[in-house]
């Protein structure tokens, strides 16, 4: 009795098209991931870190005031030695256990201009 046609509507209900329906992705030339994305990061001595972006940008993150202030908040568990060099790069950001974590983009910012960030308490960049 009839057949199915290829693409379109059979007795009210939609069938499956046969044929492409999608474009193939116009922008294989675009560079999607950000440049502030961290790609590699290692602790340091006195809760310094050297941080490395996507492309290719480094510096050194001072995090000593901000560790040793009586308002470390979160930040207060980095200054146990172990904890603080248990730093890694998690979905392009810095991380560590505990659910810590520091802006990347903000850190790329302070570092492309100028060459390095200083993380003070109540998390300010200088």
């Amino acid at each position: 009795m009839g057949r199915t046609p290829s693409c379109g509507v059979a007795r009210g209900l939609g069938s499956m098209c046969s044929a492409q329906v999608s474009k193939p992705d116009q922008s294989a030339g675009l560079n999607a991931a950000p440049p502030w994305r961290v790609v590699a990061v290692t602790a340091m001595p006195a809760y310094r870190l050297d941080v490395r972006f996507r492309d290719g940008t480094s510096g050194i993150v001072d995090m000593s005031a901000l560790v040793n202030s009586d308002s470390a908040g979160v930040f207060l568990s980095l200054r146990e030695p172990t904890v603080f060099s248990a730093v890694r790069v998690e979905l392009g950001a810095v991380t560590w256990p505990g659910e810590i974590d520091l802006a990347p983009d903000a850190l790329y910012a302070s570092i492309k201009s100028k060459g390095g960030c200083v993380l003070s308490a109540g998390g300010v960049m200088q």
